[in-house]
C-alpha cells in the first residue's frame, strides 16, 4: 500500500486468501512477506503482528499467536526481519502512541510489514486506507510456484496496474533466484 504522509510502501499480509491462518501458516505468511521485502531491496524488514490490543490476553487467541510469532523470530524460526507482536495498529505505525502507551517496540514507526489476524480484519484494514486515505493498493499471492496478482473488482486502473508490474517484478524475482 502506498500511504500518503507514511514514510514507506505498506506491506499488509493476508487479508485476500487466508480466512482464519492457524500459527504455522502465519508463520509462513511471515517468512513469505519478509522475502518479498528483500526483493524490493528492504534488508530487515519490520513486521508488526497486530491485533486488538498490545498485550496478551488469553482470550484473544489474535494476541498470543503474535506473541508465539514473535518469540519464534527471536529464536531464529522466522528469519530475515524483526518481527514484534502482539502490537494495536496505532502503536505499531505510530512511535508517539507507543511512548503514549508504554510499549516498547523495535519496529514501531517503522513497520514495513502487518500481519493481520484474519481476512475480515485485512479486508477492512485494506479497504479503509483505500478509501479514507486514499492509498493506492497493489495486489499479490505470494507462496505458489509463481507470484499470483490479486485486484478487487473496485480497485482503480493504477492500482491494477501496480499489482501487474509487481507481479512481473516478482516473477522475474522468482526466475533469477532458482
Amino acid at each position: 500500500l502506498q500511504i500518503k504522509g507514511y514514510d514507506r510502501l505498506l506491506t499488509m499480509t493476508d487479508g485476500a486468501m487466508s480466512i482464519s491462518p492457524d500459527l504455522k501458516q502465519k508463520s509462513q505468511i511471515i517468512q513469505n512477506a519478509i522475502y518479498y521485502a528483500h526483493s524490493m531491496g528492504i534488508e530487515k524488514p519490520k513486521v508488526a503482528v497486530v491485533a486488538a490490543l498490545e498485550l496478551v490476553n488469553p482470550d484473544m487467541p489474535a494476541t498470543i499467536d503474535a506473541a508465539c510469532l514473535a518469540k519464534m523470530s527471536e529464536r531464529g524460526q522466522i528469519v530475515g526481519g524483526i518481527v514484534d507482536g502482539p502490537l494495536g495498529f496505532d502503536n505499531a505505525i505510530s512511535k508517539e502512541a507507543a511512548k503514549y502507551k508504554g510499549v516498547e517496540s523495535p519496529v514501531s514507526g517503522e513497520v514495513d510489514i502487518v500481519l493481520v489476524p484474519n481476512i475480515e480484519s485485512g479486508n477492512i484494514f485494506a479497504k479503509g486506507l483505500v478509501y479514507l486515505a486514499n492509498a493506492v493498493p497493489a495486489g499479490l499471492l505470494l507462496g505458489a510456484k509463481a507470484p499470483v496478482v490479486l485486484v478487487s473488482r473496485s480497485d482503480s486502473a493504477q492500482s491494477k496496474l501496480y499489482s501487474i508490474a509487481l507481479g512481473v517484478l516478482m516473477s522475474e524475482m522468482t526466475k533469477t533466484k532458482v
